[in-house]
Protein backbone atom coordinates (compact mmCIF):
# COMPACT_ATOMS: atom_id res chain seq x y z
CA UNK A 1 0.00 0.00 0.00
CA UNK A 2 1.38 3.38 -1.03
CA UNK A 3 1.95 5.84 1.80
CA UNK A 4 0.01 9.12 1.55
CA UNK A 5 2.14 12.20 2.29
CA UNK A 6 -0.66 14.78 2.07
CA UNK A 7 0.52 17.75 4.16
CA UNK A 8 -2.94 18.56 5.56
CA UNK A 9 -3.48 14.99 6.74
CA UNK A 10 -0.03 14.86 8.33
CA UNK A 11 -0.74 18.13 10.12
CA UNK A 12 -4.00 16.69 11.47
CA UNK A 13 -2.22 13.55 12.72
CA UNK A 14 0.36 15.67 14.54
CA UNK A 15 -2.04 18.22 16.00
CA UNK A 16 -5.67 17.11 16.34
CA UNK A 17 -6.31 15.96 19.89
CA UNK A 18 -2.55 15.69 20.47
CA UNK A 19 -0.92 16.61 23.75
CA UNK A 20 2.73 16.05 22.84
CA UNK A 21 4.97 14.57 20.13
CA UNK A 22 8.50 13.37 20.87
CA UNK A 23 10.31 14.11 18.64
CA UNK A 24 7.89 16.12 16.47
CA UNK A 25 10.39 17.24 13.84
CA UNK A 26 11.65 13.67 13.43
CA UNK A 27 8.15 12.18 13.12
CA UNK A 28 7.03 14.90 10.71
CA UNK A 29 10.03 14.23 8.49
CA UNK A 30 9.34 10.48 8.60
CA UNK A 31 5.69 11.01 7.62
CA UNK A 32 6.68 13.35 4.80
CA UNK A 33 9.33 10.97 3.45
CA UNK A 34 6.80 8.38 2.30
CA UNK A 35 8.40 5.61 4.36
CA UNK A 36 5.91 3.15 5.81
CA UNK A 37 6.10 3.33 9.61
CA UNK A 38 5.28 0.67 12.18
CA UNK A 39 2.82 2.39 14.52
CA UNK A 40 2.02 0.72 17.84
CA UNK A 41 -0.88 1.14 20.22
CA UNK A 42 -1.28 -1.15 23.22
CA UNK A 43 -4.28 -1.76 25.41
CA UNK A 44 -4.51 -3.99 28.47
CA UNK A 45 -7.78 -5.96 28.84
CA UNK A 46 -8.29 -5.05 32.51
CA UNK A 47 -12.06 -4.78 31.91
CA UNK A 48 -14.34 -6.20 29.19
CA UNK A 49 -15.39 -2.85 27.72
CA UNK A 50 -13.65 -0.59 25.24
CA UNK A 51 -15.08 2.86 25.93
CA UNK A 52 -15.20 6.22 24.16
CA UNK A 53 -12.09 7.36 26.07
CA UNK A 54 -10.12 4.54 24.45
CA UNK A 55 -11.26 5.71 21.02
CA UNK A 56 -9.15 8.88 21.17
CA UNK A 57 -5.83 7.04 20.63
CA UNK A 58 -7.58 4.36 18.55
CA UNK A 59 -8.86 7.04 16.17
CA UNK A 60 -5.30 8.36 15.91
CA UNK A 61 -4.13 4.82 15.08
CA UNK A 62 -6.76 4.69 12.34
CA UNK A 63 -5.50 8.02 10.97
CA UNK A 64 -2.02 6.50 10.55
CA UNK A 65 -3.61 3.45 8.95
CA UNK A 66 -5.54 5.61 6.46
CA UNK A 67 -2.26 7.18 5.35
CA UNK A 68 -0.94 3.71 4.53
CA UNK A 69 1.22 3.04 7.58
CA UNK A 70 1.45 -0.40 9.22
CA UNK A 71 -0.43 -0.30 12.50
CA UNK A 72 0.15 -2.79 15.31
CA UNK A 73 -2.63 -3.25 17.86
CA UNK A 74 -1.09 -4.88 20.91
CA UNK A 75 -3.35 -6.66 23.37
CA UNK A 76 -1.52 -6.72 26.70
CA UNK A 77 -2.86 -10.03 27.94
CA UNK A 78 0.36 -10.56 29.95
CA UNK A 79 0.77 -7.03 31.32
CA UNK A 80 -2.95 -6.89 32.21
CA UNK A 81 -2.22 -9.42 34.95
CA UNK A 82 0.20 -6.92 36.51
CA UNK A 83 -1.77 -3.71 36.02
CA UNK A 84 -0.49 -0.40 34.71
CA UNK A 85 0.30 1.92 37.65
CA UNK A 86 -0.23 5.07 35.54
CA UNK A 87 -2.60 7.44 37.32
CA UNK A 88 -3.14 5.02 40.19
CA UNK A 89 -2.99 5.94 43.87
CA UNK A 90 -2.96 2.27 44.83
CA UNK A 91 -1.91 -1.03 43.30
CA UNK A 92 -4.39 -2.67 40.94
CA UNK A 93 -5.91 -5.95 41.99
CA UNK A 94 -4.01 -8.70 40.11
CA UNK A 95 -6.02 -10.44 37.38
CA UNK A 96 -6.03 -14.17 36.75
CA UNK A 97 -5.62 -15.79 33.34
CA UNK A 98 -9.38 -16.49 33.40
CA UNK A 99 -10.13 -12.82 34.13
CA UNK A 100 -8.00 -11.65 31.23
CA UNK A 101 -9.43 -14.26 28.84
CA UNK A 102 -12.98 -13.22 29.70
CA UNK A 103 -12.16 -9.53 29.30
CA UNK A 104 -10.59 -10.13 25.87
CA UNK A 105 -13.61 -11.87 24.38
CA UNK A 106 -15.07 -8.78 22.73
CA UNK A 107 -11.99 -6.58 22.49
CA UNK A 108 -11.19 -6.97 18.81
CA UNK A 109 -14.82 -6.61 17.77
CA UNK A 110 -15.03 -3.35 19.70
CA UNK A 111 -11.67 -2.02 18.47
CA UNK A 112 -12.75 -3.03 14.96
CA UNK A 113 -15.44 -0.37 15.08
CA UNK A 114 -12.58 2.13 14.66
CA UNK A 115 -9.48 0.40 13.26
CA UNK A 116 -9.53 -1.93 10.25
CA UNK A 117 -8.39 -4.99 12.19
CA UNK A 118 -8.19 -7.07 9.00
CA UNK A 119 -5.41 -4.80 7.76
CA UNK A 120 -3.79 -4.32 11.18
CA UNK A 121 -1.22 -6.55 12.85
CA UNK A 122 -2.77 -7.95 16.04
CA UNK A 123 -0.31 -9.18 18.65
CA UNK A 124 -0.54 -10.44 22.24
CA UNK A 125 2.39 -9.78 24.54
CA UNK A 126 1.96 -13.11 26.34
CA UNK A 127 3.44 -14.56 23.11
CA UNK A 128 6.92 -13.43 24.08
CA UNK A 129 6.76 -12.82 27.81
CA UNK A 130 5.60 -16.35 28.60
CA UNK A 131 8.53 -17.86 26.71
CA UNK A 132 11.28 -15.55 27.98
CA UNK A 133 13.57 -16.96 30.66
CA UNK A 134 14.76 -15.31 33.85
CA UNK A 135 18.04 -14.30 32.21
CA UNK A 136 16.15 -12.23 29.64
CA UNK A 137 14.10 -10.59 32.38
CA UNK A 138 17.26 -9.70 34.33
CA UNK A 139 18.73 -8.20 31.19
CA UNK A 140 15.55 -6.18 30.66
CA UNK A 141 15.61 -4.96 34.27
CA UNK A 142 19.02 -3.40 33.63
CA UNK A 143 17.52 -1.17 30.93
CA UNK A 144 15.99 1.17 33.51
CA UNK A 145 17.00 2.71 36.80
CA UNK A 146 15.10 2.57 40.08
CA UNK A 147 15.54 6.31 40.57
CA UNK A 148 13.93 7.04 37.23
CA UNK A 149 10.93 4.80 37.91
CA UNK A 150 10.33 6.05 41.44
CA UNK A 151 10.35 9.67 40.29
CA UNK A 152 7.05 9.20 38.47
CA UNK A 153 4.28 11.20 40.13
CA UNK A 154 2.07 8.25 41.11
CA UNK A 155 4.90 6.47 42.94
CA UNK A 156 6.17 9.60 44.64
CA UNK A 157 2.70 10.30 46.02
CA UNK A 158 2.30 6.75 47.28
CA UNK A 159 5.75 6.77 48.89
CA UNK A 160 4.93 10.06 50.63
CA UNK A 161 1.73 8.47 51.96
CA UNK A 162 3.54 5.35 53.12
CA UNK A 163 1.68 3.12 50.62
CA UNK A 164 3.29 0.01 49.13
CA UNK A 165 4.63 -0.14 45.59
CA UNK A 166 5.05 -3.65 44.27
CA UNK A 167 8.12 -4.74 42.35
CA UNK A 168 5.85 -5.77 39.47
CA UNK A 169 4.52 -2.20 39.23
CA UNK A 170 8.11 -0.94 39.03
CA UNK A 171 8.79 -3.41 36.21
CA UNK A 172 5.60 -2.62 34.27
CA UNK A 173 7.07 0.28 32.22
CA UNK A 174 10.01 -1.93 31.24
CA UNK A 175 7.64 -4.64 30.04
CA UNK A 176 5.73 -2.10 27.96
CA UNK A 177 9.03 -0.80 26.60
CA UNK A 178 10.12 -4.33 25.69
CA UNK A 179 6.91 -4.68 23.65
CA UNK A 180 8.27 -1.88 21.44
CA UNK A 181 11.53 -3.79 21.03
CA UNK A 182 9.76 -6.97 19.90
CA UNK A 183 7.39 -5.08 17.61
CA UNK A 184 10.19 -2.84 16.30
CA UNK A 185 7.92 0.17 16.68
CA UNK A 186 8.74 3.40 14.86
CA UNK A 187 5.92 5.25 16.62
CA UNK A 188 3.91 4.55 19.76
CA UNK A 189 0.58 6.19 20.56
CA UNK A 190 -0.97 6.56 24.01
CA UNK A 191 -2.92 8.89 26.26
CA UNK A 192 -0.98 11.67 27.92
CA UNK A 193 -1.09 9.68 31.17
CA UNK A 194 1.04 7.08 29.38
CA UNK A 195 3.95 9.44 28.66
CA UNK A 196 6.28 7.83 31.23
CA UNK A 197 5.69 4.35 29.81
CA UNK A 198 6.09 5.52 26.21
CA UNK A 199 9.36 7.26 26.99
CA UNK A 200 10.54 4.08 28.70
CA UNK A 201 9.97 2.38 25.36
CA UNK A 202 12.55 4.72 23.84
CA UNK A 203 14.99 3.93 26.66
CA UNK A 204 14.55 0.16 26.33
CA UNK A 205 14.97 0.32 22.54
CA UNK A 206 18.16 2.32 23.06
CA UNK A 207 19.36 -0.33 25.51
CA UNK A 208 18.89 -2.96 22.79
CA UNK A 209 20.67 -0.71 20.26
CA UNK A 210 17.56 -0.03 18.21
CA UNK A 211 16.34 3.28 16.74
CA UNK A 212 14.13 5.01 19.32
CA UNK A 213 10.42 5.21 18.59
CA UNK A 214 8.70 8.57 18.25
CA UNK A 215 6.00 9.13 20.85
CA UNK A 216 2.59 10.72 20.26
CA UNK A 217 0.33 11.33 23.25
CA UNK A 218 -3.35 12.18 22.90
CA UNK A 219 -5.48 14.32 25.19
CA UNK A 220 -7.37 12.53 27.95
CA UNK A 221 -11.16 12.51 27.77
CA UNK A 222 -13.07 13.26 30.94
CA UNK A 223 -15.98 10.94 31.64
CA UNK A 224 -19.67 11.72 31.99
CA UNK A 225 -19.01 13.19 35.45
CA UNK A 226 -16.92 15.91 33.81
CA UNK A 227 -14.17 15.50 36.39
CA UNK A 228 -12.18 12.26 36.23
CA UNK A 229 -10.68 10.49 33.23
CA UNK A 230 -13.22 8.20 31.59
CA UNK A 231 -12.85 4.84 33.30
CA UNK A 232 -14.78 1.64 33.82
CA UNK A 233 -13.68 1.53 37.47
CA UNK A 234 -15.01 5.05 38.12
CA UNK A 235 -18.28 4.29 36.30
CA UNK A 236 -18.20 7.47 34.19
CA UNK A 237 -17.72 5.72 30.85
CA UNK A 238 -19.63 5.28 27.58
CA UNK A 239 -19.00 1.75 26.33
CA UNK A 240 -18.78 0.97 22.60
CA UNK A 241 -20.77 -2.22 23.12
CA UNK A 242 -23.67 -0.45 24.85
CA UNK A 243 -27.00 -0.39 23.07
CA UNK A 244 -27.84 2.84 21.26
CA UNK A 245 -30.36 4.29 23.74
CA UNK A 246 -27.99 3.87 26.70
CA UNK A 247 -25.10 5.33 24.69
CA UNK A 248 -27.14 8.35 23.64
CA UNK A 249 -28.47 9.09 27.12
CA UNK A 250 -24.95 8.88 28.57
CA UNK A 251 -23.71 11.41 26.00
CA UNK A 252 -26.59 13.68 27.05
CA UNK A 253 -25.31 13.56 30.64
CA UNK A 254 -21.90 14.96 29.63
CA UNK A 255 -21.41 18.47 31.13
CA UNK A 256 -22.00 21.33 28.69
CA UNK A 257 -18.42 22.52 29.12
CA UNK A 258 -17.16 19.32 27.43
CA UNK A 259 -19.43 19.36 24.36
CA UNK A 260 -16.82 20.84 22.02
CA UNK A 261 -14.06 18.56 23.33
CA UNK A 262 -16.22 15.47 22.74
CA UNK A 263 -17.00 16.67 19.20
CA UNK A 264 -13.29 17.17 18.46
CA UNK A 265 -11.92 14.00 20.03
CA UNK A 266 -14.76 11.54 19.44
CA UNK A 267 -16.24 12.43 16.04
CA UNK A 268 -15.10 13.38 12.55
CA UNK A 269 -16.28 17.01 12.61
CA UNK A 270 -14.11 19.46 10.68
CA UNK A 271 -12.59 22.58 12.21
CA UNK A 272 -15.25 24.68 10.45
CA UNK A 273 -18.04 22.55 11.93
CA UNK A 274 -16.50 22.79 15.39
CA UNK A 275 -16.19 26.57 15.05
CA UNK A 276 -19.85 26.75 14.04
CA UNK A 277 -20.91 24.82 17.16
CA UNK A 278 -18.75 27.08 19.32
CA UNK A 279 -20.30 30.17 17.74
CA UNK A 280 -23.84 28.87 18.33
CA UNK A 281 -23.06 28.29 22.00
CA UNK A 282 -21.50 31.74 22.41
CA UNK A 283 -24.61 33.29 20.85
CA UNK A 284 -26.89 31.64 23.41
CA UNK A 285 -28.05 28.45 21.69
CA UNK A 286 -29.42 25.81 24.06
CA UNK A 287 -26.51 23.44 24.80
CA UNK A 288 -29.00 20.56 24.91
CA UNK A 289 -29.74 20.98 21.20
CA UNK A 290 -26.05 20.86 20.32
CA UNK A 291 -25.55 17.90 22.63
CA UNK A 292 -28.33 16.04 20.81
CA UNK A 293 -26.31 16.48 17.60
CA UNK A 294 -23.24 15.16 19.43
CA UNK A 295 -25.14 12.15 20.74
CA UNK A 296 -26.49 11.32 17.30
CA UNK A 297 -23.01 11.54 15.75
CA UNK A 298 -21.47 9.23 18.36
CA UNK A 299 -24.29 6.68 18.21
CA UNK A 300 -24.19 6.70 14.39
CA UNK A 301 -20.47 5.88 14.49
CA UNK A 302 -20.99 2.69 16.51
CA UNK A 303 -24.53 1.71 15.48
CA UNK A 304 -26.24 3.48 12.56
CA UNK A 305 -27.89 6.77 11.63
CA UNK A 306 -31.29 5.18 12.05
CA UNK A 307 -30.38 3.96 15.53
CA UNK A 308 -29.10 7.47 16.35
CA UNK A 309 -32.39 9.09 15.29
CA UNK A 310 -34.40 6.50 17.21
CA UNK A 311 -32.26 7.01 20.33
CA UNK A 312 -32.77 10.77 20.17
CA UNK A 313 -36.55 10.28 19.93
CA UNK A 314 -36.51 7.81 22.82
CA UNK A 315 -34.50 10.23 24.95
CA UNK A 316 -36.97 13.01 24.25
CA UNK A 317 -39.85 10.73 25.17
CA UNK A 318 -38.37 9.46 28.45
CA UNK A 319 -36.38 12.41 29.74
CA UNK A 320 -38.17 15.45 28.34
CA UNK A 321 -41.77 14.26 28.21
CA UNK A 322 -41.31 11.98 31.25
CA UNK A 323 -42.95 9.04 29.49
CA UNK A 324 -42.00 5.38 29.84
CA UNK A 325 -39.45 3.92 27.44
CA UNK A 326 -40.82 2.05 24.43
CA UNK A 327 -39.49 -1.18 25.92
CA UNK A 328 -39.32 -1.89 29.66
CA UNK A 329 -37.70 -5.10 30.87
CA UNK A 330 -39.90 -7.29 33.04
CA UNK A 331 -38.75 -8.65 36.39
CA UNK A 332 -40.65 -11.42 38.14
CA UNK A 333 -40.93 -11.63 41.91
CA UNK A 334 -42.30 -14.61 43.79
CA UNK A 335 -42.81 -13.06 47.23
CA UNK A 336 -44.86 -10.07 48.35
CA UNK A 337 -44.17 -7.70 50.07
CA UNK A 338 -40.62 -7.51 48.84
CA UNK A 339 -37.90 -5.07 49.89
CA UNK A 340 -37.13 -2.31 47.39
CA UNK A 341 -33.40 -2.90 48.01
CA UNK A 342 -33.71 -6.65 47.33
CA UNK A 343 -35.59 -6.00 44.08
CA UNK A 344 -33.01 -3.47 42.91
CA UNK A 345 -30.14 -5.88 43.65
CA UNK A 346 -31.81 -8.92 42.14
CA UNK A 347 -32.80 -7.01 38.99
CA UNK A 348 -29.33 -5.57 38.54
CA UNK A 349 -30.34 -1.96 39.14
CA UNK A 350 -27.58 -1.56 41.75
CA UNK A 351 -24.27 -3.30 42.33
CA UNK A 352 -24.46 -3.32 46.12
CA UNK A 353 -26.84 -2.74 49.01
CA UNK A 354 -24.93 0.43 49.86
CA UNK A 355 -25.39 1.81 46.34
CA UNK A 356 -29.09 0.93 46.37
CA UNK A 357 -29.61 2.61 49.73
CA UNK A 358 -27.81 5.77 48.62
CA UNK A 359 -29.93 5.95 45.48
CA UNK A 360 -33.13 5.74 47.55
CA UNK A 361 -31.89 8.30 50.08
CA UNK A 362 -31.03 10.70 47.25
CA UNK A 363 -34.58 10.47 45.86
CA UNK A 364 -33.46 8.59 42.77
CA UNK A 365 -35.90 5.66 43.04
CA UNK A 366 -39.58 5.76 42.10
CA UNK A 367 -42.44 3.28 41.86
CA UNK A 368 -45.05 4.42 39.34
CA UNK A 369 -43.51 7.94 39.48
CA UNK A 370 -43.88 8.12 43.28
CA UNK A 371 -40.53 8.74 44.99
CA UNK A 372 -39.52 6.03 47.47
CA UNK A 373 -38.36 7.75 50.65
CA UNK A 374 -37.63 4.89 53.03
CA UNK A 375 -35.67 1.85 51.92
CA UNK A 376 -36.53 -0.02 55.14
CA UNK A 377 -40.26 -0.14 54.33
CA UNK A 378 -41.38 -3.32 52.50
CA UNK A 379 -43.27 -2.64 49.27
CA UNK A 380 -46.57 -4.33 48.44
CA UNK A 381 -46.07 -4.80 44.71
CA UNK A 382 -48.84 -4.90 42.13
CA UNK A 383 -48.60 -6.63 38.80
CA UNK A 384 -47.31 -4.07 36.26
CA UNK A 385 -45.69 -1.64 38.73
CA UNK A 386 -42.81 0.26 37.14
CA UNK A 387 -39.66 0.71 39.20
CA UNK A 388 -37.22 3.38 38.10
CA UNK A 389 -33.72 3.57 39.61
CA UNK A 390 -31.59 6.53 38.59
CA UNK A 391 -32.18 8.28 35.28
CA UNK A 392 -32.03 5.35 32.89
CA UNK A 393 -33.03 2.09 34.58
CA UNK A 394 -36.62 0.86 34.43
CA UNK A 395 -38.20 -2.52 35.18
CA UNK A 396 -41.82 -3.64 35.13
CA UNK A 397 -42.81 -5.94 38.00
CA UNK A 398 -44.55 -9.21 37.19
CA UNK A 399 -45.95 -11.21 40.09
Amino acid sequence: MKVNTDAAKIKEILERGVEDVIVKEHLEAALTSGTQLRVKFGIDPTAPDVHVGHTVPLRKLRAFQELGHHVVLLIGDFTAKIGDPSGRNEARKPLTDADVKKNMEGYLAQAGKIVDVKEAEIVYNSTWFERENIAKMLELASAGSMQQVLRRAEFKKRLDEGSDITTLEVLYPLFQGYDSVVIQADVEIGGTDQLFNLLMGRRVQRHYEMPEQDVLTTQLLEGTDGAKKMSKSVGNYIGLSEESNAMFSKVMSVPDALILKYFWLCTDVTQDELDAHEKRMSEGANPKDIKIELGKKIVALYHSRTAADDAAQEFEKVFSKKELPSEVAEYRISANPFSIIDVMLAAGLADSRGEAKRLVEQGGVTVNDAVVRDWTEPVAWNDGDVLKAGKRNFIRIKL
